[in-house]
């Protein structure tokens, strides 16, 4: 076996190779989209996120400093789960605590902590009281919060500016070969900074956090990479 293939129990029939694609794809583990780095059976068009691809059996999270989360192939129980990062439906490959019933996908357990851009930090919170860039609203879902405090974006936006997006990337490849642009989620009306116009440190730290979005995206995408952060940031210029 060559050292970028990995064997993977969701798919014994043949081994996976380590792939890098701009066109998102569906994780054929935890059903979540993806884009960037991640292992692929081209015969079976089978693809996994690289957390999905070589998980850990068990986790530990700072933000639940009592838990301890397992691994499993499919949600635990019977009755419907969601992630308590992103708030999405959990329909495959999971990290579970049995004591707290808290779900985690994959990508969202692994999410960094700190978002460095080169020109400033994006820190991830559990809960931000200042209102969300994307959705307007409190709460919620996971957070990145700028350096400043005053930028902020729900780990469950960018989830659903991903959905949005899907049903087109996903299945809009019959005719022709699509242009970049059409294979990336659109960010327009995601960057309206609420102090764009004021001046000074404040307004420099949100302006470097908006450009930052491009790592948040990466991240729950499932490749927090400067490669495809760059290629988002391009798109991001021209919106």
């Amino acid at each position: 076996m060559k050292y970028n293939e990995i064997s993977h129990f969701s798919h014994p029939q043949h081994t996976l190779t380590f792939d890098y694609t701009e066109t998102p794809f569906k994780c054929d583990g935890c059903k979540e989209v993806g884009i960037g780095s991640h292992y692929r059976c081209s015969f079976c068009d089978f693809d996994l996120h690289t957390h999905c691809a070589i998980p850990s059996l068990s986790i530990h999270h700072p933000f639940y400093t009592k838990c301890s989360f397992q691994f499993f192939s499919r949600p635990p129980g019977n009755t419907p789960r969601y992630c308590n990062a992103c708030e999405k439906d959990v329909t495959g490959f999971v990290y579970h605590c049995k004591s707290c019933g808290f779900d985690l996908h994959p990508c969202c357990a692994k999410l960094p902590m700190v978002l460095d851009d080169g020109e400033t930090n994006l820190y991830l919170y559990r809960k931000v009281r200042a209102p969300c860039h994307k959705c307007g609203r409190k709460g919620r879902s996971w957070s990145y919060r700028s350096s400043c405090k005053k930028y902020n974006l729900h780990v469950a936006c960018v989830r659903e500016m991903l959905v949005e997006n899907w049903h087109e990337l996903y299945f809009g490849y019959g005719k022709g070969i699509k242009k970049l642009e059409n294979r990336i989620p659109s960010l327009k009306n995601t960057l309206q900074t609420p102090h764009k116009r004021r001046k000074g440190k404040v307004k420099k730290c949100c302006e470097m956090a908006g450009l930052a979005l491009q790592f948040v995206i990466s991240a729950v995408l499932g490749d927090p990479t400067s490669l495809i952060a760059g290629v988002i940031g391009t798109l991001m210029s021209r919106g």
